[in-house]
């Protein structure tokens, strides 16, 4: 039963939490925005000095122009990343824009450092994901419908319409990354037999997706 003395142990304990306290008010501070010159780590960027900051640095106006969707997918994506928007930095949020042609495609791909939300703004969209449990989730989005992709999860956007459409996507992290499974597996050195071994295709068709995505070997 509690005697209203103090211990040793009880001392120790709240002098720990009064410096674990006073260290996380000792880090709180407006923002941090990315010194992009230096090198990424895991925990971001950097901070510039705050005297080097300005208003530029909050503010990013790419997102009004259509990407370039002349090419191999017919679609292009213009990040607002921490790359490109130095103010994202250790927010734990960016942005970008999908252009998606007629016909066109953003292939099977993940996000392992972020979840993202999508917002149909023009067209009509077939988007899905499918878990780690291999349970597909797809459906179609038309102007104004909204639909989250996991963290990690495989995912894709196909235009379903008869004219370009345009998205706006939201991450959960300044930096999400980005790994296209198609060109993952044949963009790349790997050996053919290699390839062949893990995705169960024959020798012709491996080279002939590793001559259209630019791959070797």
């Amino acid at each position: 039963m509690a005697d209203g003395r103090t211990t040793p142990l009880s001392v120790f304990l709240s002098l720990l939490l009064l410096l674990l306290l006073s260290a996380a008010n000792g880090l709180v501070q407006d923002f941090c925005v990315g010194d992009v010159t230096a090198s990424d780590t895991p925990a971001g960027y950097p901070c510039k000095e705050v005297s080097e900051v300005t208003c530029d640095d909050f503010v990013f106006t790419g997102l009004g122009t259509a990407g370039d969707t002349s090419n191999l997918i017919k679609a292009a994506v213009t990040p607002a990343f921490v790359g490109q928007f130095p103010g994202v930095n250790g927010l734990g949020i960016s942005v970008a824009r999908l252009d998606i042609a007629v016909g066109g495609v953003i292939p099977l791909h993940t996000h392992p450092g972020g979840s993202e939300l999508l917002v149909v703004i023009q067209g009509t969209i077939c988007a899905g994901f499918i878990s780690s449990a291999n349970d597909v989730y797809f459906t179609t989005l038309n102007k104004g419908d909204t639909m989250v992709f996991p963290q990690g999860l495989l995912h894709f956007q196909i235009n379903s319409g008869d004219v370009t459409a345009v998205a706006i996507v939201s991450f959960s992290s300044p930096n999400p990354g980005l790994q296209i499974t198609a060109f993952a597996l044949f963009a790349n050195s790997l050996p053919s037999s290699l390839v062949e071994k893990v995705t169960f295709l024959d020798d012709e068709q491996v080279k002939k997706l590793k001559e259209v995505l630019g791959g070797s070997g």
